[in-house]
């Protein structure tokens, strides 16, 4: 597969590492925001979009359930990749000499017991990539990042110590988004449809609504609720289930979905990532 893929962050980040493993033949192409990876898709400066929807230590990520059903775009595939945080320095460094590192929000807490077993003090930054890229360009002694081992590769950093996370089950979901719905491929793992959906005004129309999954034996993996433009009365819902909607199980049960809807958007049929059910 040839084309660009689209990504938020900067050159190194771990949504560049998802795109190298997920689609290795196509060119990445960073972006600053989230609307600007799907503009860049819209617009055709890029074929697809590689976004992070959620991360098994520190849930969903902010405002992409709000920019998914908005975005035009449709999934093609999910990736799960995992997330292995290193403790990068200048070259020639040693972790006996970093005593502060920057890094996204995120990762500090998620390698909270490394940093206080090394006495390393943490410090937030807009972008773990961006603190790599920083620290090559200032050369600030004593100073380290977490990141990923793409970015010590690109900013020509020394990897101190990898794999530093607290929990060895880091992995983050990605969605890969294109213009075009694709409603005829079959996985070997079995099938994901995701959608989104407002319930009518009635008493207990979500409980109904949610019947049909039940009685047709379909597995919804997620289900999340957000608010709909700042009203406290208008809530959409977000949901994974698994299977296609041509298996005479789901079709029946998102035709039951919608007689209580007053809104149903598929946004993507594809193929479930075998990591999905690893255990």
């Amino acid at each position: 597969m040839t084309g660009r893929i689209a990504f938020q962050g900067e050159p190194g980040a771990y949504s560049h590492d998802a795109c190298r493993e997920a689609r290795p033949d196509m060119e990445a192409l960073p972006c600053a925001t989230f609307e600007e990876v799907i503009a860049a898709v819209r617009d055709g400066a890029a074929d697809q979009a590689m976004l992070p929807v959620e991360n098994s230590t520190y849930g969903r990520v902010a405002d992409i359930h709000r920019l998914l059903p908005e975005s035009g775009l449709h999934i093609l595939d999910e990736a799960f990749v995992r997330v292995r945080i290193c403790l990068l320095g200048l070259p020639g460094a040693k972790l006996s000499d970093i005593t502060d590192v920057r890094a996204h929000l995120v990762l500090l807490p998620q390698s909270a017991q490394f940093l206080r077993l090394h006495g390393i003090k943490g410090h937030a930054a807009a972008d773990s990539a961006g603190a790599a890229a920083e620290l090559a360009h200032h050369r600030t002694p004593g100073e380290g990042v977490l990141a990923s081992e793409l970015a010590a590769e690109i900013y020509g950093l020394d990897v101190l110590a990898r794999d530093i996370e607290d929990h060895g089950h880091n992995t983050t979901r990605f969605v890969i988004m294109g213009r075009e719905i694709d409603l005829t491929r079959r996985g070997m793992d079995g099938m994901m449809t995701t959608f989104v959906f407002q319930v009518r005004n009635i008493p207990a129309a979500l409980y109904k609504a949610m019947g049909g999954f039940a009685t047709n034996g379909v597995n919804m993996t997620k289900l999340e609720s957000y608010m709909v433009d700042g009203s406290f009365t208008a809530t959409q819902f977000y949901a994974d289930i698994e299977g296609h909607p041509d298996d005479a199980p789901v079709r029946r049960a998102l035709e039951e979905l919608d007689y209580f809807t007053n809104h149903l958007d598929i946004l993507g049929v594809y193929p479930a990532d075998p990591r999905r059910h690893a255990s």
